[in-house]
């Protein structure tokens, strides 16, 4: 905008000017008209008062409300991406991948199976396995027998293949120029056969490693398990007479098996130690957490180890069937 000098003229034929800073080219016309619609004083006066009421309608335009009626003002421009600077508006279309020429080689995964066949097991020149460490149950009582028959196992029957049945057959595997695998497998098997006679009841079964010890006078009435620590025997007792004895072994000088007379007062045939997380079958406790039951420990390794303060008993056909007849109650006589 420019500042507009305008030329007057009064009724005495005096000039004057007028200056009318910051109007638009618009307001000259009216301005004009204005001057010229009055004579005299009351022309220039009239004149002065519409420029001043443009100028002031122009400077407060922008800050009043828009009034009903009136045209609304033209939506602003779409906001602009900061990260483009193009409008926010549909998002482009990103181009087709192109098809990879040829697939990457796979990667090597550690451990996987080679794609080629792999060559056959060779056979084992002894046969197959029959029986191993961990298995147990009627066979591994024969095989034991059977060794201790011509001297290759110098315990009673278990029924337990541990540690001390397998260095028994390793023993009579290098007797007979077999492979000492400790294992008894189809080969050493028949060997075995060859040499031992079919095992008797008592062979199979003997009520005890151990002479019986003398009932303590505690159990000599009612229902009793009758559990000598000197002799290291469990004798089960009804009125003064012994129904089955076993062999049995007791805990550390750390955790050592309690002494008395106590009474059974739970049964637990599936029992896991919540302390240690081991097995304890045909469990039957009878002082806190000490119990009588069945130790595979116990049978695979024989005294060499101990409990942690149960009365471990290693022939499981004996405490399995010791744990039928036993009822909660029942007295439980433990001394030295």
């Amino acid at each position: 905008m420019r500042d507009r000098t305008t030329s007057t003229t009064d009724s005495t034929g005096n000039t004057g000017t007028s200056s009318t800073a910051g109007t638009t080219d618009t307001a000259g016309p009216a301005l004009t008209r204005a001057g010229t619609a009055g004579s005299g004083g009351r022309g220039r006066t009239g004149a002065l008062a519409v420029l001043a009421a443009l100028t002031v309608a122009a400077a407060t335009a922008g800050c009043t409300a828009q009034a009903v009626g009136q045209p609304h003002a033209a939506p602003p421009a779409p906001e602009r991406s900061a990260a483009t600077g193009t409008p926010d508006a549909e998002p482009p279309v990103p181009p087709a991948p192109t098809p990879a020429t040829s697939s990457p080689e796979a990667p090597e995964v550690p451990g996987a199976p080679e794609t080629s066949e792999p060559p056959s097991p060779t056979p084992d020149p002894q046969g197959e396995t029959l029986m191993a460490d961990g298995s147990q149950g009627e066979r591994v009582r024969e095989l034991q027998a059977r060794l201790r028959q011509i001297g290759h196992f110098d315990r009673d029957p278990t029924g337990y293949y541990g540690s001390v049945t397998a260095a028994s057959v390793r023993s009579f595997q290098g007797k007979r120029g077999l492979v000492r695998t400790g294992r008894a497998d189809t080969l050493t098997w028949q060997k075995l056969l060859g040499m031992t006679r079919v095992p008797t009841a008592t062979e199979l079964d003997p009520p005890t490693t151990r002479p019986v010890a003398k009932p303590d006078k505690r159990c000599l009435t009612g229902r009793v398990l009758c559990i000598s620590k000197n002799s290291r025997t469990l004798s089960w007792m009804i009125d003064g007479r012994v129904v089955s004895s076993m062999d049995v072994r007791f805990g550390s000088q750390y955790t050592p098996t309690r002494e008395g007379t106590f009474s059974v007062y739970w049964k637990s045939r599936d029992h896991v130690s919540t302390i240690y997380h081991t097995a304890m079958p045909y469990a039957m406790f009878f002082s806190g957490g000490q119990a009588v039951h069945y130790s595979a420990d116990f049978a695979a390794r024989g005294y060499a180890g101990a409990s942690h303060g149960c009365v471990n008993v290693r022939d499981k056909a004996r405490v399995a069937a010791l744990f039928d007849e036993v009822k909660n109650g029942d007295k439980v006589v433990v001394y030295g």
